[in-house]
């Protein structure tokens, strides 16, 4: 299962009603990167899944996952960091072996 820190879901429920639409996000990965996979984060409008998704409800949104990103993921946590000027989505995922240098991608 994929948990949400508290601060992430504020920064996520902040984002959506920014957005005026919305009811979520998607979460999974993709081919890239030196290190072969990177995650990928986008805001769904409609809670329109397939049975080849994952629903995770949270009070205020809900978080939709690929089954075949699934395997990557199981266990991942999603937070939201501020680190001097740079913010944004942190992902802290046990499966990880290692990640490129730059922290772009990462091999599981």
């Amino acid at each position: 299962m994929i948990t949400v820190s508290d601060t992430a879901k504020k920064k996520i429920k902040q984002l959506l009603e920014k957005r005026g639409k919305g009811v979520g996000i998607r979460v999974g990965i993709k081919t890239t990167g030196c290190s072969g996979l990177a995650y990928t984060l986008e805001y769904i409008k409609e809670d329109k899944f397939t049975p080849y998704d994952d629903r995770i409800i949270y009070s205020d949104f809900i978080v939709l996952v690929s089954l075949k990103d699934k395997v990557y993921l199981r266990g991942m946590v999603v937070d939201y960091k501020r680190n001097g000027l740079n913010e944004g989505f942190d992902f802290q995922n046990p499966n990880e072996r290692d990640r490129c240098g730059c922290g772009e991608s990462f091999r599981t």
